[in-house]
């Protein structure tokens, strides 16, 4: 099983903030990288994020229900993905990122952060979580993670 060397870049799409985190060349870790607001303006920050580190790919959470089903927030996800999509000549994937906002709140707490004093991080956090298991799933199976979008799909 080889793994496609080259940094990432993963997003947590939130309706306030994106959190943005990289990895490194090799995979070895995910980081965090920044809070963006959710404005008009988001997706062209995270191509300019993604061009200063050079990433192979963009890597964003897909937020599906513990059932498998999708949400309002997964639509949204969708939706954010297929504009970076668009804007950046790097290839976007969407993850299921199930569980990835409570792992990192959790991870938070027990770093005795309180919910207040983490809101600005938990994005951030949850990207890491997210591009994590990417990168893990990605070095045990061989295969990238995730569905490819194509710049000019349609969300469902």
């Amino acid at each position: 099983m080889t793994f496609r060397r080259g940094a990432r870049i993963g997003v947590d799409v939130g309706k306030a903030r994106v959190g943005v985190a990289r990895s490194d060349p090799d995979g070895l870790l995910a980081v965090p990288v920044e809070t963006v607001p959710r404005t008009d303006t988001a997706a062209h920050r995270i191509t300019e994020i993604a061009d200063e580190y050079d990433a192979l790919e963009i890597l964003v959470g897909l937020p599906i229900s513990l059932s498998g089903n999708e949400t309002e927030s997964t639509r949204d996800a969708r939706v954010f993905a297929t504009e970076l999509a668009s804007l950046s000549a790097r290839p976007v994937r969407l993850v299921d990122e199930r569980l990835s906002t409570v792992s990192a709140h959790s991870a938070l707490r027990q770093s005795g952060r309180n919910q207040k004093s983490s809101r600005s991080m938990v994005d951030q956090v949850a990207a890491v979580v997210l591009l994590q298991q990417a990168i893990d799933v990605e070095k045990s199976t061989g295969a990238p993670t995730g569905a490819l979008l194509q710049p000019d799909q349609e969300p469902r």
